[in-house]
């Protein structure tokens, strides 16, 4: 049986399912947020997929991404990272995640809450698009544009307003399935 997904969905297995299980579901945890964010900075200039079957390196070498351990990297952790083949071996992205871990953390230690920090950006509820096919999708919005220069601001990097923007398609702040997709209107 033929099933509709998304233009930008190859027909990989591991695409499919992200795309079919994860991708632009609500996802309202804040580390799991961070998680992503730091994810989607790493593919800058790549594909999604490259990165996608990377994650569990990343998560596994990044300390499954929990901020408070990632602050405690240090120049020889970098360097180890740097001969690590399972992740994108790129100075700059790897201590984007090290950057990005001391931001989030810094904000959280001000008694703020990142989740319902970026979910604002969209009023608190996923914005629901009616796009009919992937031409349509923008690659950025002004809410995106916004949570880049917030971020940035916070000590963020590699959250430009493009990555921004993947990374609420992710998470579900935006709901950009196309209207033919089956996972269109799903949540």
């Amino acid at each position: 049986m033929q099933v509709n997904r998304c233009g930008w969905v190859s027909e990989d297995p591991l695409y499919q399912h992200y795309h079919d299980t994860v991708w632009g579901r609500p996802e309202y945890d804040a580390k799991q947020l961070f998680a992503k964010l730091c994810l989607d900075g790493q593919q800058a200039g790549l594909s999604w997929i490259t990165i996608l079957k990377k994650q569990q390196n990343y998560e596994q070498l990044f300390a499954g991404f929990e901020p408070s351990l990632i602050v405690e990297f240090d120049q020889v952790k970098v360097e180890a990272l740097m001969l690590e083949p399972g992740i994108v071996r790129n100075r700059l992205k790897i201590n984007s995640i090290i950057k990005n871990a001391k931001a989030y953390m810094a904000f959280v230690e001000q008694g703020n809450d990142f989740s319902n920090f970026l979910w604002d950006f969209v009023g608190g509820s996923p914005k629901i698009n009616h796009f009919e096919n992937l031409s349509q999708v923008p690659a950025q919005t002004p809410e995106s544009e916004a949570m880049s220069k917030a971020l940035k601001k916070l000590g963020f990097n590699f959250v430009g307003p493009t990555i921004c923007y993947a990374f609420m398609q992710a998470v579900g702040m935006v709901n950009d399935h196309t209207t033919d997709c089956h996972c269109y209107g799903q949540y």
